[in-house]
């Protein structure tokens, strides 16, 4: 489903989804009845790290998919930069406070419990950093988008990706169009079985309102930059990373690779809050002649547009009215469920109820990287290359090995620098 919204529209994909499923939900389970996996009753432990709004509707999504599986999911484990958000999770679904842990190492307690399913929703840049801890204990994961704020984070995912895979973990992802049906359905049909001939290009968006501060932080410790990191390259990614993967996603997904080059730009008009840009346009190369124009904003009173249009030799998609497939991608047994959010939970207990070793960390870190080259264009005036960014380690050291700082070990060690507010970088100047 893709949304799109006129001038002065005012809810995001997500707000529209979750205002849709809500309405629709009696309509819903009468016209797509589920059907129940055929399983024992199972009892799922999940623990959550990252207490905020995200991570609380993931838990709600988890408790719903496990009543449309039949499952018994428990919360039993709750961890936050900040105790406080976690006790008062705790209360919302009865998790003892002696559960409940605060601080920058308060994963590694959570991971000492008996969790078997972690959710990661959380600033991406601690991502890397916890995955490896998760795989290392042998828990399975879920893990929101996007997934590291630079090239090295996303490489050090797909490592621990790859280590999952060796020790029969389960790991999905938050880039919830590729749990969606409609848009599982449609790629089956046009990517996979060629439905519409050749793709020739196509453009993805997400373009909205401004979001998160309205005037200047003025962070004062590493507490300040964790409450407000949607505002802050360093936590987030800026929002072509953070919010805008999700088409980035879909795009690589039809295309079926990441792209080769990234040539973009961008700027800073209206914001007064951490470093971020307010809009980006990048041109994609995927190589075979194949180009997609991305393109997000969070500028008020513009135009707003989030979704996708692929045209093939025979026709044209926007991600999610298919053409019907040949063959259904989707397991007969596995529940529809009343959203992608829920979906994606649903997704998660069913691969690890059935042993499946479902490992969706490779494609969530490329699709980062993918969005992290388009910003990395847009700050320099470079074209960035793929083999630049997660293939040679020689070709381009200086992109290779970009760190953005303060990272991860420095908020976990408290060696926290603070970035510089309103200060961003101008391309043709910029490293």
């Amino acid at each position: 489903m893709t949304t799109s919204t006129g001038d002065g529209g005012k809810f995001t994909r997500r707000q529209f989804v979750q205002k849709a499923a809500t309405a629709g939900a009696a309509i819903y389970a009468a016209v797509f009845p589920t059907i129940i996996v055929k399983a024992q009753a199972k009892t799922f432990k999940i623990g959550l790290i990252g207490c905020g709004g995200r991570g609380r509707g993931a838990l709600a999504d988890a408790i719903e998919a496990g009543k449309i599986l039949g499952f018994d999911v428990r919360i039993v484990a709750l961890a936050d930069w900040f105790r406080e958000r976690a006790l008062d999770a705790g209360k919302r679904f009865g998790v003892p406070e002696e559960r409940c842990f605060g601080g920058p190492k308060s994963y590694e307690a959570l991971l000492e419990t008996d969790v078997e399913i972690v959710f990661l929703c959380e600033p991406p840049s601690f991502v890397p950093v916890h995955l490896e801890a998760i795989v290392k204990a042998g828990k399975h994961a879920f893990v929101e988008k996007p997934c590291a704020v630079d090239p090295p984070g996303c490489r050090r995912v797909i490592a621990a990706s790859e280590e999952a895979q060796r020790k029969g973990l389960v790991i999905t992802s938050g880039t919830e169009m590729r749990h969606d049906f409609n848009f599982r359905l449609t790629h089956q049909a046009v990517a996979v079985e060629g439905a519409l001939g050749r793709l020739f290009y196509g453009r993805v968006a997400f373009c909205i309102g401004h979001m998160f501060a309205t005037r200047p932080i003025n962070p004062k410790n590493a507490d300040d930059l964790v409450r407000t990191w949607q505002n802050w390259v360093c936590l987030s990614g800026d929002h072509i990373v953070e919010q805008h993967i999700h088409n980035i996603d879909i795009a690589n997904w039809f295309v079926g690779r990441p792209p080769i080059s990234a040539v973009g730009f961008g700027g800073r008009a209206r914001r007064n809050a951490g470093d971020q840009y307010d809009f980006f346009s990048v041109d994609y190369d995927y190589g075979d002649g194949v180009h997609i124009h991305s393109m997000c904003r969070q500028v008020n009173g513009c135009w707003n547009w989030i979704g996708h249009d692929f045209v093939y030799e025979r026709g044209r998609t926007d991600g999610a009215n298919y053409p019907k497939p040949k063959q259904s991608p989707i397991p007969p047994d596995l529940p529809r469920g009343p959203s992608s959010h829920v979906q994606e939970q649903i997704d998660t207990l069913y691969y690890v109820a059935k042993g499946i070793p479902v490992n969706q960390a490779k494609d969530l870190a490329e699709s980062t990287a993918t969005a992290i080259m388009g910003r990395i264009s847009a700050y320099t005036g470079r074209q960035v290359f793929w083999s630049e960014v997660m293939g040679d380690p020689k070709k381009n050291p200086e992109l290779y090995n970009l760190t953005v700082k303060p990272s991860a070990e420095d908020f976990i060690n408290g060696t926290v620098e603070l970035p510089k507010e309103n200060v961003i970088p101008l391309p043709g100047f910029s490293p």
